[in-house]
């Protein structure tokens, strides 16, 4: 994997991947695994059967999952865009704040030594 500008990938970025596929096996095991555990109570399927459904099961396990994460990393983007756009309002407040403060102290100065 190369960028546009034929470097190599950042170490952040091949570690990004790696976990992303890490969650994405991890899912499809647990899908597998809640699958088997649905089928196992449907005694009466059929091999061919109960391997469909176990199919159909982690498939939409595996779905909503994707689903899941990317509601999540949304709702993430979501709060760090507020939080920065409060943070942002937070440091003019403290910007103004410290402004018209120093303003007034050097009046007072000003004041004070014309006396």
């Amino acid at each position: 994997m190369t960028t546009m500008d034929d470097r190599p990938p950042s170490p952040r970025a091949l570690i990004n991947e790696l976990e992303g596929h890490l969650l994405i096996e991890a899912a499809k095991a647990e899908g597998r695994t809640e699958a088997a555990r649905f089928t196992h109570s449907l005694a009466w399927l059929t091999d061919t059967q109960r391997e469909e459904v176990e199919e159909r099961f982690a498939a939409a396990y595996l779905t909503l999952t994707r689903r899941s994460w990317r509601r999540t990393a949304r709702r993430g983007r979501e709060l760090r865009a507020e939080y920065e756009a409060r943070y942002r309002a937070l440091r003019r407040r403290l910007c103004a704040v410290f402004l018209l403060g120093a303003a007034f102290a050097l009046v007072t100065v000003v004041s004070v030594s014309r006396r």
